[in-house]
């Protein structure tokens, strides 16, 4: 199958939530404030050149929003549309944004997966990504629209 990597650009956004909507596992991790269009294009702006789309004649099958603070990154959001899984896409959108942090200088890369996505986890594991258990993940929301998480 033929599709490209590209930067991804706010021009994509409506694609990308749609995407982002196809599956409940994404669908669950959005909020409306940093995933709206107004958040999207904040986070595009700061890094410009991590985030990522998977594109087959002109339709976005797969994206990956990674950015940093200048010493560590974070996989803020990595979805492939259900139709074109197991075909190698995220793979490639995940080394396509770690050779992009590594050139910017980023040593470290940090993602979150929900515990009860089973696939994602194993998909992780098999990127070299380990399990952090000696660290809590802290969380507090400052905007009353954005929920708190569990």
């Amino acid at each position: 199958m033929e599709y490209i990597i590209r930067p991804v650009t706010i021009s994509d956004y409506p694609a990308i939530y749609a995407l982002w909507n196809s599956t409940e596992q994404s669908r669950r991790a959005l909020n409306p404030v940093d995933d709206s269009r107004e958040g999207i294009d904040r986070y595009l702006k700061r890094n410009p050149n991590t985030c990522f789309a998977a594109v087959k004649e002109e339709r976005i099958i797969g994206v990956i929003l990674t950015g940093h603070d200048g010493r560590r990154a974070i996989i803020h959001h990595m979805c492939v549309h259900p139709d074109y899984r197991r075909m190698g896409i995220a793979a490639r959108l995940v080394s396509r944004a770690e050779e992009a942090l590594k050139k910017e200088g980023i040593q470290k890369v940090f993602g979150l997966v929900f515990k009860d996505n089973d696939a994602a986890n194993a998909f992780w594991e098999q990127q070299g990504y380990s399990l952090r258990t000696n660290l809590n993940y802290r969380n507090k929301s400052l905007n009353e629209a954005i929920p708190a998480g569990e």
